[in-house]
This record gives C-alpha cells, sequence and structure tokens, in this order.
C-alpha cells in the first residue's frame, strides 16, 4: 500500500451530475463524505443530492448521510482560513475535540474555533500553514509588544516624554499587534457568537477587546471620563495589557500547534514502513520495479533479503525468516516457506521469497490499522463528552463572573475602581479560556491510540479504551485463540462398514466449502495423501457446531455431537474412542452419511506458547477467566486443565456464548469476550468489550471494539495496563484544568486582594493560559513511553 497513495488521484467525491448517465467515471477513485474511505463509482451505495452524487463505502455510511447531509457537504466555495494553503485532493480535515467536524480544507472548528488537522497525515512534510501563520505573527508584533510593556511600566519613571504623547505612542505600537497579530482571536471569537458556541476565543475576544477599546477612547477622548481615572496627567491606559495578551496568547497557540503534531507521530511511522515500489515478475519471467500501485491482485512478487514485503500475499516460491515486529510487536522473526501468509511492509531477514499478491491498497493489513488508528483517534471518550457539557456551561459562567467582577470593584472598589474592575474582569476572562479542559481527554486518546499501535494492540474507538480497565471477566474461545487455530490432523476411525480412507475422504470433500481451521486441516491431510476430491453440491454451515451438504449424492454432515443429535444420528458405536481423543485435548468430529455414522476424526490444535503467561498474568490482575468453546466438552477440560482454567464450557453455540455474556452481566460483572471467529461474532458485540484476534475473521474483528494484531493474548493485558494508564492520564488532565480554573479564576476576580494585597494581572493570567495547555498536551505526551 502507498500511503500517499490517495493524493495521487483527483477527489471525485460529490461529483456533478454529467450531461449523459449523471455518474462518474466507473474507474475513478471517489471519497467517501462521511468516513473518507476511498471508493469507486460501483459502489452500490449511492445517494443524489442537489444535483450531484455521492458515493459510500457502506450502507452505515450512506444512512448517516441521507439522515443529516448538511453536516457532511461541504461547499467548495467557502474561504479557507487566512494564510491556509488548499488541502491536498482527498485530505479531510477535523477538530481533535469534535471529530463530527469534518471538511476537504484547512480551517478552525465552529465549535471551538480549535485549528483543524488531517483526519489521516501524510509522511510529506507538515503542511502546518496555521502554525507558520502564528509564527510569523508572534515574531512580528513581539518586538512591538516589548516596547509597549517597556513605555507602560517604566515611561512614567524615566521621563521620556509626556505621558499624554506616551498613550498615542502605546496606540501606534498596540494597534497592529491587536487589530493585525490578534485578528484571527478576533475571528473565531465571533465565530463562537454565531454559531452560539462560546469557547476560550470568546474570552480572549472579550477580554483584549475590551482593555483595547477602553485604552483607545482613554486616548483619544480622555474628557469622557472622570477625574478619578487621572493618573500621573493622564487617564490610565492598558495597551500592553491586550498587546502581552495578544502576544502571550500567539506564544501558546505556536507552542500548542507544535506539541499537537506529535499526537500523529504513530500513524506517520505506520504509514513509514510501507515500501514504495515492488519487484514484480511478469508472465515471460523478466523481473521489474514498478511502483506499490501498480501491483494488482495476483501479481507474482520477488522479495529478496533485507528488502519490505510489499503487499498482503501468500508464498508460492523459497523460505524465509520474516521481522514483523513492526506490526505484531513480536521480536523474533517468523518463519515463512510455500503456502504461508505474509503481511505488507514486513521485512525479509534472509532468504528470498515469490509470492502471490492477494490484498492491495486500502484491503492490506496495514492500510486497515492506519484506519482503525485514525477512527480511534477521532473518537470521543465518554469522560470527553462530559467535559464538553461543562466547558460549554463554563464560558457563559465565566462571563456573569467577569461582569460581576467589573460591577464589584466600580462600585465597592478603591479608587480608580472603574479601571481596577476593568482589569481585574480582563483577567478573568483571560485566565479561564476552557483550552486545558478540552484538550484534556482527546490529546490522551490520541497518545494512547498511536502507543498500542506500535505494540499490536488497535483500539476502535475512545470508549473502549476508557472501559478495557472496569472489566473483572474474560470469555475466551479455544480454537485460534488459547490455541494456535492451526491444528494438525490425527487420525480418522471409521465405524464398522467404512475404511479410514474413505471417512476421511467424505469429511474433506464436503469441508472444501468451510473457513473453519479444522476443515482446513481435514482438507490439507487429504490432499496431502493425494486424494481426488469430489465437489460437494450442497453445503451449509451450522456455525459453531459443523457443517451439513450433499457429496455424489450422499447427504452428510459433519461436526460435533451436537450436530449429531439435530441429525438424529447416534454416535454410540465410537464413544468409547472419541472420549479418549477428548482426553488428550483433541478435537474430535463425527461423520453421518445418510443419517448413519460413518466415523470419526480427531485434530489436535496445540495451545500458544504465549497463552499461559498471558492467563497468569490476567489472573494476577483478578480477571476471572471462562472459556467456551464448541468443541466437546472433554476436550475443552482436558484444555482447561492444562491451562489452569476452572470455568469452563463445551459445545456451546453462537447464542450459547451470547447467553453467558448476558448472563454474567446480570450478575454485575463487567464483561470481555475474546474470539476470532464468525461464531464469536455474537458475543463480542454484546460484551463490554469485544476482544478480536488479528490472525481471525474479518467479521470477528469488526464486531469487536479491540483488536489483537498478533493474535496474542498478552496483548490483552498490554491493552488493560494502556487502559488503565490512559485513563488516570485524563483524569490527571482535567484535574489539573478543573483546578486551574478554580484557584485561577477566584484570584483573578480579586477575592484575596481585602486580605492580602494581590492582584493577578492580565498578562500573568494570558501566561498561566498558554502555558496550561501546553502542560495538558506535554502531560498525554507522557503515555507514549
Amino acid at each position: 500500500m502507498n500511503p500517499s497513495s490517495h493524493a495521487s488521484h483527483e477527489e471525485l467525491r460529490g461529483q456533478p451530475l454529467s450531461h449523459n448517465d449523471g455518474r462518474a467515471d466507473q474507474t475513478a477513485t471517489l471519497k467517501d463524505p462521511v468516513c473518507g474511505m476511498t471508493v469507486t463509482a460501483q459502489s452500490e451505495h449511492q445517494v443524489q443530492h442537489s444535483g450531484r452524487l455521492f458515493y459510500f463505502c457502506s450502507l452505515r455510511c450512506k444512512t448517516k448521510f441521507r439522515d443529516n447531509p448538511k453536516q457532511y457537504i461541504v461547499d467548495d466555495r467557502a474561504p479557507a482560513e487566512p494564510g491556509a494553503a488548499p488541502a491536498s485532493d482527498g485530505a479531510v480535515y477535523t477538530c481533535p475535540m469534535h471529530p463530527e467536524i469534518r471538511q476537504d480544507h484547512p480551517g478552525t472548528c465552529p465549535k471551538c474555533g480549535m485549528t483543524l488537522e488531517p483526519v489521516l497525515p501524510t509522511l510529506e512534510d507538515d503542511d502546518n500553514s496555521e502554525l507558520r501563520d502564528f509564527q510569523r505573527r508572534f515574531w512580528w508584533s513581539l518586538p512591538l509588544t516589548a516596547i509597549v510593556f517597556v513605555l507602560a511600566m517604566f515611561g512614567h519613571r524615566l521621563q521620556w516624554m509626556d505621558m499624554r504623547i506616551q498613550s498615542w505612542v502605546e496606540f501606534a505600537l498596540a494597534t497592529p499587534i491587536v487589530l493585525w497579530a490578534g485578528w484571527p482571536f478576533f475571528t473565531r471569537g465571533w465565530q463562537s457568537v454565531i454559531h452560539r458556541s462560546p469557547n476560550m476565543w470568546t474570552l480572549i475576544g472579550l477580554g483584549t477587546g475590551a482593555a483595547f477599546f477602553y485604552s483607545v477612547v482613554a486616548t483619544i477622548a480622555p474628557q469622557v471620563f472622570p477625574a478619578s481615572f487621572m493618573a500621573m496627567g493622564r487617564v490610565a491606559v492598558y495597551f500592553e495589557a491586550a498587546a502581552v495578551i495578544i502576544s502571550l496568547t500567539l506564544l501558546g497557540q505556536v507552542m500548542e500547534l507544535k506539541a499537537r503534531s506529535q499526537t500523529s507521530a504513530a500513524i506517520k511511522s505506520l504509514l513509514g514502513l510501507a515500501p514504495k515500489t515492488a519487484r514484480r515478475i511478469r508472465p515471460d519471467g523478466v523481473e521489474e520495479n514498478v511502483a506499490l500501485t501498480q501491483v494488482h491482485v495476483g501479481d507474482l512478487l520477488r522479495v529478496r533479503p533485507g528488502e519490505k514485503v510489499p503487499v498482503d500475499g501468500v508464498v508460492t516460491e523459497g523460505r524465509s525468516a520474516i521481522d514483523e515486529s513492526m506490526l505484531t510487536g513480536e521480536p523474533l522473526p517468523v518463519s515463512k516457506r510455500v503456502g504461508d501468509k505474509v503481511i505488507g511492509a514486513t521485512i525479509n531477514s534472509s532468504g528470498a521469497l515469490v509470492m502471490r499478491s492477494e490484498k492491495v491498497g486500502s484491503a492490506t493489513v496495514l492500510a486497515q490499522i492506519v484506519q482503525m488508528v485514525a477512527q480511534a483517534q477521532r473518537s470521543k471518550a465518554p469522560m470527553q463528552r462530559m467535559a464538553d457539557v461543562v466547558a460549554g456551561y463554563f464560558v457563559v459562567t465565566v462571563v456573569a463572573i467577569a461582569l460581576l467582577t467589573f460591577l464589584g470593584w466600580g462600585f465597592f472598589g478603591p479608587n480608580p475602581s472603574w479601571v481596577y474592575g476593568l482589569i481585574n474582569a480582563v483577567a478573568v476572562l483571560i485566565i479561564a479560556c476552557p483550552c486545558a479542559l478540552g484538550l484534556a481527554t482527546p490529546m490522551s486518546i490520541m497518545v494512547a491510540t498511536g502507543r498500542g499501535a506500535t505494540q499490536g494492540v488497535l483500539f476502535r474507538d475512545a470508549a473502549a479504551i476508557e472501559n478495557l480497565r472496569k472489566i473483572d471477566t474474560l470469555i475466551i474461545d479455544k480454537t485460534g485463540t488459547l490455541t494456535e487455530g492451526r491444528p494438525t490432523f490425527d487420525i480418522a476411525i471409521p465405524a464398522p462398514g467404512y475404511k479410514a480412507d474413505e471417512v476421511l475422504l467424505m469429511a474433506a470433500s464436503l469441508d472444501q466449502g468451510s473457513e473453519h481451521p479444522l476443515a482446513e486441516t481435514i482438507v490439507r491431510a487429504a490432499r496431502d495423501l493425494r486424494m481426488v476430491l469430489v465437489k460437494p453440491d450442497s453445503f451449509e454451515s451450522s456455525s459453531g457446531i459443523g457443517v451439513r451438504g450433499e457429496v455424489s449424492g450422499r447427504k452428510l454432515a459433519l461436526g460435533n455431537s451436537t450436530l449429531m443429535e439435530q441429525t438424529g444420528v447416534s454416535v454410540t458405536a465410537l464413544k468409547v474412542q472419541a472420549e479418549g481423543l477428548r482426553a488428550k485435548g483433541a478435537s474430535v468430529m463425527h461423520l453421518a452419511v445418510d443419517g448413519q455414522l460413518m466415523g470419526l476424526l480427531a485434530v489436535s490444535d496445540p495451545v500458544k506458547a504465549s497463552t499461559p503467561e498471558a492467563l497468569a498474568t490476567l489472573k494476577a490482575a483478578g480477571i476471572r477467566i471462562v472459556m467456551a468453546t464448541g468443541d466437546g466438552q472433554t476436550t475443552a477440560k482436558a484444555v482447561g486443565q492444562e491451562l489452569g482454567i476452572d470455568e469452563v464450557y463445551g459445545e456451546v453455540k453462537p447464542q450459547d456464548k451470547l447467553a453467558l455474556v448476558e448472563r454474567l452481566q446480570k450478575e454485575g460483572r463487567v464483561v470481555a469476550m475474546a474470539g476470532d471467529g464468525i461464531n464469536d461474532a455474537p458475543a463480542l458485540a454484546k460484551a463490554d468489550v469485544g476482544v478480536a484476534m488479528g490472525t481471525g475473521t474479518d467479521v470477528a474483528m469488526n464486531s469487536a471494539q479491540v483488536t489483537l494484531v498478533k493474535g496474542d493474548l498478552r496483548g490483552i493485558a498490554i491493552a488493560r495496563s494502556l487502559s488503565v494508564t490512559t485513563v488516570a492520564n485524563m483524569k490527571q488532565n482535567l484535574m489539573f484544568a478543573f483546578l486551574y480554573n478554580a484557584l485561577g479564576v477566584p484570584i483573578a476576580a480579586g477575592v484575596l486582594y481585602p486580605f492580602t494585597g494581590w492582584l493577578l494581572s492580565p498578562l500573568i493570567a494570558a501566561l498561566a493560559m498558554s502555558f496550561s495547555s501546553a502542560s495538558v498536551i506535554t502531560n498525554a505526551l507522557r503515555l507514549r513511553s
């Protein structure tokens, strides 16, 4: 997958209807306006709106768009932010605090005024025009701010000029600072009023605007003020407060934008894994280097020692060891030979391989990991929703407090009382900016999901991170979860009147239509013996208990004893043999032909080497372990005894696993379910946290909130630990933000003045406000280590 390939195509999302058939080029690359995924005009999910066709990757996205199209339609004629560069083709920008805001060009969030950032960053140098713009404004305004500050603090002592003239000099120097350098802040403040979404820019705009406007009137028309406002031959002005606040806020934004850029480091490191080219073998045997975008499904590719595997596929020639640590966190290289799957972006560390590509572009494991990480980073944690509600009321409350501060000082403070009132009101508005509160949880989520991805743990959304730490019960499937999921065939035992080879041949012929690992093992065993398999005339999967079908005119049923009971087949003839095999941990399947028992087949699935360590870690954390499997009760107990699992359920159907989850939840348990198959999907979806094995089926991964790329249960312990530290980090950020405002606002309002004579200067308030946001982000970045 070429991570920048999306940007190489012209984005045709929502193209105007043509005069011919109203459709875009069927082969063109389009964008789903809801999720940003790449689609084509061949997608069956389409909506016509306002004379334009929109294409979607799924029915879910189509429904979201149809319910509220205005949320996803971007007016291409809308002006971008001043100084903002045009977005690259296909780029989608969103707000870190409000992920529902999406548009195709840079700008600011209409809800909080925060600078939008790409949903999916690219490897190219960041075109962070907002950062460059703020840096330019800051450095140009800094000398003027310094002069205004020196004049205000020391001008009356040094007596450089008449104080009334000094007011005009400060006015001349402060005006470009406020009206040019601070213009983006006033723009955002005004937008917050228009959108009825008060935020930090509302407070900054009110505070600096009030100080500047008051000072302008005091300079131009001092006669309108009472004599009590006079100080040192002029009406006191506060140009330095407005100028310094603007400069400090610019500094804070520069620091914040730089820090926020580091939160996308994990996605960028994943994008950087993908190679740019592949060595394709043409049908005539000639090899050529081609761009990754030119690799198609079915191409033969050569991977030499030291090179990266270009795309997902299967080995057709050669043998080597593949380093998969960058995607799975597994430190040791994995041996690969003919028939084994390989993952794109992993490193071929030794021998040469020839592979056949099976998944390219956005279908590769790496591409899906990147998409999942990006989706999780843009989701909202329940804790953040609470912070959003608080922040909305907070701004209104602060404005009310500032007004009361102004009136209280004006009527009851010492002379010049109204000047004191104005300055303290400005300090309240500035120090109470809720930026730190808004950033408290999104920054932690972004860093945590990136950290998890580098360790082979993928979170689907922020809620999964917040909920995983609460689990006290873990239900685990056996095949592919506790065990390798790559079972080996042991033996076929025929019923009287049949031969072992007949049993294996009929079972393998039927199992050709199944995707279950046990079925694949039986088919492979038959082919290794060079048996000629017969294509089944019909096939039906009874998920979790077996399969049925018709082969050569004979009705077959292959599965566990539950399936045999459903079909009315007695298994008594081979019951002793079956129990003996199960006692050794083997999985036993019965084969019935035309309603009669034909034989049984035994398959062994070894326990993963990492499973005992993973279970010991989870038990040490106080988690109750429950095993639920479709295998026979004897086999399940044998594996449970080997792993020290006391609570074991065998021969369970998908609905039984679902019922088990529901029963435990009714008992007050917080349940996680770990599985890898289609039969696990209902329980994965119902559990408080579903954990899918990355080595399992797509259905399982789509039903779960957490995916373990390697399929290693130790990942659950890693994910839970990350959940605990992330939530602790979010609480630290929220506590800091609340504590900061709880202490800062009263001090700024002047409650300590009657007792200590302390007043909080607006300059100090602005500095504290800027560093509070930066400190929240810095604290979140600690999660990277």
